[in-house]
């Protein structure tokens, strides 16, 4: 193959797609193009409102982001655009730090700029590790905790009355003292466009419900001009393209929207790639490739922000249908931008008479289903601390607030990672008669032997670990008196640093010095090459293939020729 096709197909997908591109691909990336871009335009406009934006940004963001992912994302269902989690960080990032809309506007479109180098960056350094730093448990929490928040959020457009931030307290408190200032048409307004999608998602599951919302609001405030009585409408939405703007860069906003943007890339990055490997795991046709994904989706941020995008991810509801409805490329992304773009050209005046209630409505509908019950009820069932750790995401951001909700969940992932390096699982082993297996004494009947200790230790050996290790030893010793031989079952010690080594050595030194013999079973051959490489000691080890082997050599006085056991003088240099 020539080598500039081979390089233009591995940085552009879409290229190795449309080279054996057919009409049957075609119709199935139009029909879902088609489908998804029309479901966009309502959901665009509705994040928006979310992010605190004009409804025509969430619009701008479904088209240069778009285009720019069909053809670098590695998936070929994901929907890119406007989510519901994004918009509410991207709020929570910049409203503390503007006073006056344009501000807004400028910060928010530089966001997506630091989130885009971001997720760029970390692309390029193979850093897509990275997105672990957040538990399972811990973005169940957040992420149900924020659906809580965002449904709440946009309460005040579907009764009618002043709009309130903050927690789940403070949002409870500014409706409620406004509740006497409900307007009843507007209720009844956003209370019917819930109905209609929830109806229209269980009985005719093929019909975008938001769209029915939408067309069904806007005709029923037409002919009705209850606009005139107080039913707020999105009005004048600015029509044309997004054009070409250089976000403008200030050192000082950098460095406050840094934490959050690191958040923001995060999130968005997972939330993207969970979505994507979920439907690739049912298509089975492609595979998706972590470090691409960062790539693309960095790209599709920066992108996007020339031209006026807020930040952006993979959409669940729009990646679902993408593979619902038949998309078999990059294709049906471009195709749903090219809708939306017509939109932005052409029919925006079609949703002057836009009831912000309805906009509520598919919110509302959108993130109830992102409140996952059944995760916290499998932890609950497991008993499993992370339980916990889900609960206090939750309470975190429903209470304190979405960036330090997912500032805590990151913190608690970390912190349970350093405890569990720390603190790894450990056991005395014995043998179960009648075979050569060892396992637990405390989960399973075991010979015992007064004078023999086998001892596991179930993590790489490190500064973070090793005094802990020494420690159990002894405790060990002190526990069994009569004890003169301890095996060291080594397997699962796959690495050992020069602390772990230092700690290993002197755990032994102390069991010499109290007549304890040692025998170290199961040694991987990193640890064994550290040992002779490192050590000090101008002594001889033994080292055992099996368990059973150093057990044997302790328990007969002459060893078997059938034992298999192998020796490793260790350098003084």
């Amino acid at each position: 193959m020539n080598p500039l096709k081979h390089y233009i197909k591995q940085a552009f997908p879409l290229a190795k797609d449309l080279a054996t591109y057919s009409k049957e691909k075609f119709k199935g990336d139009l029909s879902a193009g088609l489908t998804v871009g029309i479901m966009l335009i309502p959901q665009g406009m509705a994040y928006a409102l979310i992010a605190g934006l004009p409804p025509q940004y969430g619009l701008y963001a479904s088209v240069v982001p778009l285009l720019i992912y069909a053809f670098l994302g590695t998936s070929k269902h994901l929907g890119i655009g406007p989510v519901a989690l994004i918009a509410l960080l991207v709020a929570s990032a910049v409203a503390p730090l503007t006073e006056t809309p344009e501000e807004y506007i400028a910060l928010s479109i530089v966001l997506a700029l630091m989130v885009g180098v971001l997720q760029l960056m970390f692309g390029l350094m193979r850093m897509g590790f990275l997105v672990n730093l957040l538990s399972h448990p811990v973005l169940s929490g957040f992420v149900s905790a924020a659906a809580v928040i965002i449904g709440l959020s946009q309460l005040h457009h579907i009764l009618g009355v002043s709009s309130v931030t903050g927690g789940l307290h403070e949002i409870l408190y500014g409706i409620a003292v406004q509740l006497a200032n409900v307007q009843l048409f507007t209720l009844v307004t956003g209370v019917a466009a819930i109905a209609l999608i929830v109806f229209a998602k269980k009985k005719f599951p093929a019909v975008p419900g938001p769209v029915l919302a939408v067309v069904a609001g806007i005709l029923f405030i037409y002919t009705t001009n209850l606009n005139e009585s107080g039913v707020a409408i999105v009005g004048e939405i600015s029509r044309g393209l997004p054009a070409f703007i250089m976000p403008v860069i200030e050192w000082e906003a950098i460095m406050q929207l840094m934490p959050m943007a690191v958040a923001i890339a995060l999130v968005a990055f997972m939330e993207s790639i969970a979505v994507a490997k979920a439907v690739q795991q049912k298509s089975k046709e492609y595979k998706i490739d972590s470090n691409k994904e960062l790539i693309a989706l960095g790209a599709a941020n920066i992108g996007g922000s020339l031209f006026q995008s807020f930040p952006t991810t993979g959409s669940f509801s729009r990646t679902a249908i993408n593979y619902e409805t038949g998309a078999k490329t990059g294709v049906a992304g471009i195709i749903s931008a090219a809708v939306v773009a017509l939109t932005l050209l052409f029919l925006t005046p079609l949703f002057y008479y836009l009831p912000n209630a309805v906009l509520g409505a598919i919110i509302i509908v959108a993130v109830f289903g992102l409140i996952d019950y059944s995760e916290f009820k499998r932890l609950w069932q497991i008993g499993h601390y992370d339980r916990y750790m889900l609960l206090a995401t939750f309470a975190g951001t429903l209470f304190i607030g979405i960036k330090e909700g997912i500032l805590l969940g990151i913190s608690l992932s970390v912190i349970m990672l350093l405890y569990r390096s720390a603190r790894p699982n450990h056991a005395v082993i014995g043998k179960i008669p009648g075979t050569s297996v060892y396992r637990s004494i405390n989960r399973y009947e075991t010979e015992e032997d007064p004078n023999l200790v086998v001892f596991r230790f179930d993590a790489p050996l490190h500064f973070a670990n090793a005094e802990y290790f020494r420690e159990k030893v002894n405790e060990l010793v002190t526990e069994r008196p009569d004890t003169t031989c301890m095996v060291l079952d080594l397997n699962g010690v796959n690495e050992i640093d020069s602390t772990g080594l230092d700690e290993l050595l002197e755990t032994m030194k102390d069991l010499s010095e109290k007549n304890i013999s040692v025998k170290l079973a199961e040694v991987k051959a990193p640890v064994r090459d550290m040992m002779k490489s490192s050590s000090k000691i101008d002594s001889e080890w033994t080292f055992y293939m099996r368990i059973e082997d150093a057990v044997l050599a302790f328990t007969d006085s002459e060893k078997s020729e059938k034992e298999t056991e192998y020796t490793i003088h260790l350098d003084t240099k």
